[in-house]
């Protein structure tokens, strides 16, 4: 397999990209408002993006893949997010799923999965329990019945999984050994559900997931050791994405709703809001706020491209700097977009007025998705890291749970872990 190599974001190589999918994302944003009003998942989107190769971009190019970079990969990202958020969230985890894979000693094992994801598979994401597993604990087993290994369990948050193929399962061996499982959903032993009850990012299929008996191929089985090593970055740089694509729909959407609206108020400055200097500052304002958003967000993606560089390097100094450095830069770009955006998602009813805030219109959404999307990963515990290694060089944390502490019983937390 030919090794990758960075190319340029902007320009020719990436607009040729995202001409290709930008039908799709018009579609999937003509029809976004329907499933907000219904809570309607977005089984067709999905399904339009299948067809459209959408799930294999970062596939090398001599697989069938479009070979993106992965800052080409979260630039594409921010425009379906501007589309639907809630899309976005629902193919997390099949993208982490597809980047580990990417990572992987070249074998012919790995060049299946490839294959698969070329011929329009989807994974979804199970790690998350609930209940009174202990933090740093797994319930869901792998375990040999009758000579093939099974999977047993239940997970909560199961983003993606329900318009899945496949499911990135984290489970434990009855050795004790954590690893990952690629589970097929097309079995009688996977059961999904549609019951995340957020008030924010209602679509994107995030329910409870149950494990009963469901086969797993020993080849589908990896050491989660063998992880790749900027997985926490790159689940992250998911959440940094969809924030900078809300703040591009809310940028649109208030440019929309002042360009249409007909009535003024006595108070006003123009004889009609779309020429009100005011409405037009805070429209500008907004607008720039998006701007640093998405500037962050994909700034932050280079690091990341430099860690999957490093991989191939064989340096292991080298390799071991750009992981740091792309936790970090994920962090920070988490700590600085979930303010930007939170701040736009508010500020832009300056520029409206109570007709704005009709249900029918559903701009509430805005606020609503992305104070669920900056709940994940809490800010505060990533601003301290961040602080900790400016002063004292500490390395960040690669991997994090969230599980009953010692001597508590857990409760479900009100917002969904990575």
């Amino acid at each position: 397999m030919t090794q990758p190599h960075a190319e340029t974001l902007f320009g020719a190589p990436y607009e040729t990209l995202a001409q290709k999918y930008r039908p799709v994302f018009q579609r999937i944003r003509d029809t976004a408002l329907q499933r907000e009003h219904n809570r309607q998942l977005g089984v067709d989107a999905i399904q339009w993006l299948k067809q459209a190769g959408f799930g294999a971009v970062r596939v090398p190019v001599e697989y069938g893949g479009d070979g993106a970079t992965l800052p080409q990969l979260f630039q594409l990202l921010i425009e379906l997010a501007d589309a639907d958020s809630n899309i976005v969230q629902a193919l997390r985890g099949h993208f982490a799923f597809v980047e580990d894979r990417l990572n992987a000693p070249r074998d012919a094992g790995n060049e299946v999965w490839l294959r698969r994801f070329v011929a329009g598979d989807l994974v979804g994401n199970a790690w998350t329990e609930i209940g009174d597993v202990a933090i740093g604990d797994v319930i869901t087993r792998i375990s040999k019945r009758d000579g093939r290994w099974v999977a047993n369990g239940r997970k909560y948050y199961s983003t993606g999984s329900i318009f899945a193929d496949w499911v990135d399962l984290y489970a434990r061996l009855e050795d004790g050994t954590d690893v990952i499982a690629a589970v097929s959903s097309h079995q009688p032993g996977v059961t999904h559900h549609d019951d995340w009850n957020g008030f924010g990012q209602r679509t994107t299929g995030s329910g409870t997931s149950v494990y009963e008996n469901a086969a797993v191929e020993n080849e589908n089985i990896f050491p989660f050791s063998s992880r790749f090593k900027y997985q926490t970055a790159f689940y992250q740089l998911f959440h940094l994405a969809t924030l900078a694509g809300i703040a591009r729909a809310i940028t649109r959407e208030v440019a929309q709703q002042v360009r249409e609206r007909k009535r003024i108020f006595s108070t006003g400055n123009a004889s009609a809001v779309a020429q009100d200097v005011q409405v037009q500052q805070v429209v500008g304002e907004v607008s720039a706020l998006a701007y640093a958003a998405e500037a962050t967000a994909i700034r932050a993606t280079f690091a990341a491209q430099r860690a999957y560089d490093a991989r191939w390097a064989g340096d292991a100094a080298q390799e071991r700097q750009a992981n740091i450095d792309a936790e970090l830069e994920s962090a920070q770009g988490q700590v600085a977009i979930s303010d930007l955006v939170l701040r736009a998602s508010t500020q832009f009813f300056n520029a409206l007025s109570a007709s704005a805030t009709a249900s029918g219109k559903a701009l509430d959404r805005h606020w609503r998705n992305a104070r669920t999307v900056a709940s994940h990963n809490p800010l505060i515990y990533k601003a301290r890291i961040i602080g900790e290694w400016h002063i004292n060089g500490t390395e960040p944390p690669y991997v994090w749970q969230i599980g009953a502490g010692p001597g508590t019983t857990a409760t479900p937390p009100i917002a969904k872990a990575a």
